[in-house]
């Protein structure tokens, strides 16, 4: 690393970047004690990236001089890369990319290489996506064996049980994005694949959408699976009955997603090399089998200009558009660098990640930027806004690759990309722009996270000793003051209902401005996806929000209106529709807090005991059940035919293992005396993971309660679907215990910056 100028500037910190760069970013000793500081770190990641310029002799900077302009452009909070490269850069780990795609081919070896792979990618700090659509279709058989195939959804367990045993450094687990084609065999599994919530919790899903397909549904016609070694027809599905289920299951969790496989397709830029299968965890990076993606975001909001005249065009004189492109510029030339700073983790990775150079240069920042200009979101002047900076980053992005070809050459395959063959180019870079997640790095910056609207104008933060903290978007702030109207009673009544949009004391144009996520129509969060990806090399990482009330119909219509604006997939989220609630305010967090509306404490409900008496008599059966942990021997006694008592036996007695099995069993006798029906029973504990998993028939046991509720769901439930179940401890962080926010594909902490996908 190079010397530490003495006059370097401490970057200005606000308290969460701290916390979060504190408890993620900065490195620590041995200890656990930290070993740089926040202008430690910065330099580190700036320097490590000008030392690439050493290898390019055409270059018009020196490594020093680069050095510092990365520096102040990351501390002025401009721009900054992703998490792996500010965790990692001038390391000993050197993995600096944030997302990769594996290929999934159709036989053990190749299923348990993908596994290896990943686990090594996860614990390098990466996550992964997969296309499942290779693998032959449950109930095959297997030519080699004589058996028969269990199917992608099986192995997809396997995959998501390897995930959860990999932590990355401490930071957090691996993600995943796993892609089925919807005319695969199996498509029905893989749709209802996360019905009972928690089962492949370190995924997300999405359904790869042909045209075929599309059209089919559009016409209202059948359309043809297919088998995926050969490609013969293997059966029909109704169109419109497969896309209906789709949409029912987005209503139900917000999952799967969509995603248009033939669309990403017409815009690969190396067809040569195959077709894109898949993309990175959270949709916005479709990647070639053995690519990764380097990604950093422009702050947006950086670049206003102040006394603009808002009776104009606000972009005309509202936007520092030469500022905008010199830091496109110096973006890009940091990506590459990043690009040959990267120690990949697997050769096949490094040959195809060099061989193609795909960056993902995106924007965060964009909905404080409409604040500071006084341009609502759901607004004709929103979009339009939104089309034409993506579509000057777009341009100034492709500008400085070109400039950076003509110092160090094309990528190597651009010969034979679709750049060559119509004549434009040549490129350093096969890609240019991505607009990905910034969930993390937006605290760090300060601003508003991708080309999301703000989740909530104000919220509180509980702090030490049960003091509680109200934090307000500055620019909200700032301009409840320019009116004469800031008070910090009407900051804890915005906090408490999350909008202003029925304060009609308000002027009508700050409420009109001054709109959050769930204040926007859906339609208005997907015409602004498709306008930032008219303009996106790859694809756009976009929520769109919709209220709980919102209907099936009501996410038909917005899958139909992506599909025809040319977005290349879509994430809905539906308020309140998993049971892991996020950020919840007002009134809907006083439900969950016991409160009443009026803001008086509930009265707390009479305890009711149910508990039914055990007959003198009872008949069961007794299970030998192989476990992680040893044999366990599970009795369950039965009246009227349905489980009453459970007893779990493993180990000698004295044995911790022993003791926590008797729990177990206890505890779920419990409740079946209590009333509490079987499937529910089965669905508290099934899944639950532990250290040592075991295969048995076509799946895998996880734990001693995952080992109940198999022999539980096997005797009573038999093809019984589970449905979802409650889970009221989950909308919390598991690390700080603030209230998460799902954005962008992700369960993001503001508070501390944990996120978790899938």
């Amino acid at each position: 690393m190079m010397p530490m100028p003495r006059n370097l500037p401490r970057p200005s910190l606000k308290p969460n970047t701290e916390v979060v760069l504190e408890k993620r970013y900065l490195r620590k000793d041995l200890d656990g004690a930290l070993a740089e500081d926040p202008r430690g770190l910065f330099w580190r990641v700036a320097s490590a990236m000008a030392e690439e310029e050493v290898k390019y002799p055409q270059s018009p900077y020196t490594p020093e001089a680069l050095a510092r302009e990365f520096y102040d452009l990351m501390t002025s909070w401009r721009f900054l890369p992703n998490s792996p490269t500010l965790m990692n850069a001038g390391t000993d780990l050197g993995q600096l990319s944030a997302c990769f795609v594996l290929p999934v081919g159709d036989s053990i070896e190749e299923i348990f290489d993908a596994v290896k792979y990943a686990a090594m990618i996860h614990k390098s700090g990466g996550g992964t996506g997969f296309s499942f659509s290779r693998l032959r279709p449950r109930e095959s058989r297997v030519g080699s064996t004589g058996g028969v195939a269990s199917g992608p959804v099986s192995f997809l367990r396997i995959f998501n049980t390897a995930t959860e045993q990999i932590k990355q450094g401490g930071t957090r687990r691996g993600a995943n994005m796993g892609i089925l084609r919807v005319d695969h065999p199996d498509i029905v599994d893989f749709i209802r694949a996360k019905e009972r919530e928690g089962e492949f919790n370190n995924f997300n899903l999405s359904v790869g959408l042909t045209e075929a397909f599309m059209q089919a549904v559009e016409r209202g016609e059948e359309y043809d699976l297919r088998l995926p070694a050969t490609g013969e027809s293997a059966g029909r599905l109704p169109a419109r009955e497969i896309f209906a289920l789709l949409v029912k299951k987005a209503w139900q969790s917000g999952d799967p997603g969509i995603v248009f496989l033939d669309r990403i397709n017409r815009d690969n830029p190396t067809p040569d090399q195959g077709e894109i299968e898949s993309t990175n965890p959270c949709g916005e990076q479709p990647l070639l089998p053995f690519e990764a993606c380097n990604l950093g975001s422009i702050n947006l909001s950086c670049f206003y200009v102040p006394g603009h005249d808002a009776g104009k065009d606000p972009a005309d004189n509202g936007v520092d558009w030469q500022g905008l492109a010199r830091a496109v510029h110096l973006a890009v030339r940091f990506l590459d660098n990043v690009i040959d700073a990267s120690r990949f983790p697997l050769p096949m990775i490094d040959e195809t990640v060099r061989r193609n150079r795909k960056i993902g240069l995106g924007v965060m920042g964009f909905a404080d930027l409409l604040y500071e200009l006084g341009v609502a979101y759901d607004s004709p002047e929103g979009v339009a806004l939104g089309e034409r900076l993506m579509a000057f980053v777009q341009s100034e992005g492709h500008k400085a690759s070109a400039q950076l070809a003509r110092e160090r050459g094309p990528f190597p395959a651009w010969p034979t990309s679709i750049y060559s063959a119509r004549g434009e180019g040549p490129y350093r870079n096969a890609t240019v722009t991505t607009i990905a997640p910034t969930g993390t790095l937006s605290i760090i910056a300060g601003c508003s996270s991708g080309v999301e609207p703000l989740f909530a104008l104000c919220f509180t933060r509980n702090i030490l000793d049960g003091e509680r903290l109200v934090e307000v978007n500055p620019y909200f702030e700032s301009a409840l003051a320019d009116a004469g109207l800031a008070s910090p009673e009407l900051m804890e009544s915005v906090a408490a209902k999350g909008s202003i949009q029925d304060m009609d004391f308000l002027p009508a144009a700050l409420r009109r401005t001054f709109v959050t996520a769930m204040d926007i129509a859906p339609v208005w969060h997907l015409r602004m996806q498709a306008a930032f990806q008219r303009h996106t090399d790859n694809a756009v990482s976009k929520t769109v929000n919709l209220p709980n009330s919102a209907t099936e119909k009501d996410i038909h219509d917005i899958y139909w209106l992506a599909y025809q604006e040319g977005c290349k997939g879509v994430t809905v989220y539906r308020d309140g529709c998993k049971s892991v609630q996020v950020l919840a305010t007002g009134e809907g967090q006083k439900k969950m807090d016991g409160t009443r509306t009026d803001g008086a404490p509930a009265a707390p409900a009479a305890p009711v005991s149910g508990v039914r008496r055990r007959p003198d008599v009872v008949q069961g059966f007794t299970q030998k059940v192989q476990t992680g942990l040893g044999a366990m021997y599970l009795t369950v006694n039965e009246v009227d035919g349905q489980p009453f008592e459970v007893f779990a036996t493993i180990g000698k007695s004295g044995r911790s293992i022993t003791a926590k099995a008797e729990a177990i069993g206890r505890l779920v006798s419990l409740a079946l005396r209590s009333g509490v029906a079987v499937r529910d029973v089965v669905a508290q504990i099934k899944g639950i993971g532990g250290e040592h998993p075991v295969f048995r028939g076509k799946g895998l046991l996880l734990s001693i309660p995952d080992a109940i509720a198999w022999v539980l769901e096997k005797r009573y439930l038999k093809d019984e679907r589970l449905g979802a179940v409650t889970d009221i401890d989950g909308q919390k962080c598991p690390e700080c215990g603030e209230a998460l926010v799902f954005q962008e594909g992700c369960l993001i902490c503001p508070a501390c910056g944990f996120s978790r996908c899938g």
